[in-house]
């Protein structure tokens, strides 16, 4: 972690309430928290997962990574270990299973992911129902062979990966879906994209639509965005969990906003 992280980590720890659901007067939020967020269950997946991520994270490969943001050319190119993009630029084992449980609890028919990489978020999401439709977008074309390789190795048919920038694919992903049922937004770590991509996908959600940020402490823009998001008046439960931004549109909730001990 950077200082702002660290600082940003600390802040969150003095903030943060409601462990194992403790002094929640919202019987959703509640139940996501004991019974989610908490769950003592381990899901025989997650061992698999994790057996596959210490196998990539030992590749030494090195391919070229390219990073489009919201703009129209390439903002970074370089050569990286395909191992040290797993570890360092996957989604942890902590909170990929929380998304896991995520698709377990709700079970949405509809699943659209934002940054693939080497598909290792993509298992959490995918996985737990094999039923659902899950698009699944990555810019950087050589990472998706791994992703791919990923999704072999786990025999997995419910995923439709698309290379190429977010702002080009995201009609023909929406188009590929059901219903946007659940939506996890992993890339363009700025304030300007982020706000854009929530905007848009808010023409298409629906009373049970979850949506997740990651990294909303990343930098001080990434903390402005979640603040500018959370206070959007059809958002009505908001849930921090450091890492993890969540949002939820039940208009059967009270608005209300969450900083949640995990």
């Amino acid at each position: 972690m950077n200082w702002f992280q660290i600082k940003c980590y600390f802040l969150y720890l003095l903030k943060s309430r409601h462990w194992k659901g403790f002094g929640l007067h919202s019987p959703f939020v509640f139940d996501f928290v004991a019974n989610l967020l908490y769950q003592q269950y381990t899901f025989y997946d997650f061992e698999k997962i994790d057996t596959w991520r210490e196998e990539l994270s030992k590749i030494k490969q090195k391919i070229k990574v390219s990073d489009f943001g919201s703009g129209s050319s390439v903002s970074t190119l370089k050569k990286r270990k395909v191992g040290n993009i797993v570890i360092n630029s996957s989604i942890s084992k902590r909170y990929g299973e929380v998304l896991y449980r995520m698709i377990n609890f709700f079970g949405p028919s509809g699943i659209l992911e934002l940054g693939t990489a080497a598909g290792i978020s993509t298992l959490y999401l995918g996985l737990p129902k094999s039923s659902a439709k899950l698009v699944t977008i990555e810019g950087c074309a050589d990472i998706i062979y791994w992703a791919e390789k990923s999704f072999k190795h786990f025999k997995m048919k419910n995923i439709e990966l698309l290379c190429g920038k977010f702002t080009e694919l995201i009609p023909e992903a929406l188009k590929m879906l059901p219903s946007l049922d659940f939506l996890f937004i992993d890339g363009d770590h700025n304030k300007k994209s982020t706000l854009e991509y929530f905007n848009h996908f808010l023409k298409y959600v629906h009373n049970d639509t979850v949506i997740v940020f990651d990294d909303i402490h990343w930098s001080q823009e990434m903390e402005d965005a979640w603040n500018e998001i959370i206070n959007n008046p059809k958002i009505t439960v908001s849930i921090d969990i450091f890492r993890l931004g969540i949002i939820f549109f039940k208009k059967e909730c009270q608005k209300q906003h969450f900083i949640v001990r995990f």
